[in-house]
């Protein structure tokens, strides 16, 4: 586990790290902490494997707007996204 970089955090940032949407301190920090990490490591690798599939089947049709805003409401509420 990196200094300064716990597993909560480590997860909490997991998506916005996989982005790139953090500083380039922080994109650091988590990408130490989830090499060093065998039990975040997992959770990361899934992510990205997740996120990969994900591009591969690009929908032509755009989400409504209304799904959006209930997806990231849940995130938020569930304490995954600021």
């Amino acid at each position: 586990m990196h200094k300064g970089v716990d597993c909560r955090l480590a997860m909490t940032q997991l998506w916005d790290f996989l982005d790139q949407e953090l500083t380039e301190e922080n994109m650091v920090a988590v990408r130490i902490h989830l090499e060093q990490c065998s039990a975040c490591h997992p959770h990361a690798a899934f992510a990205q494997q997740f996120l990969t599939a994900l591009s591969r089947c690009r929908c032509a049709d755009p989400m409504p707007e209304t799904l959006r805003t209930r997806v990231l409401d849940t995130l938020r509420n569930a304490g995954l996204m600021s």
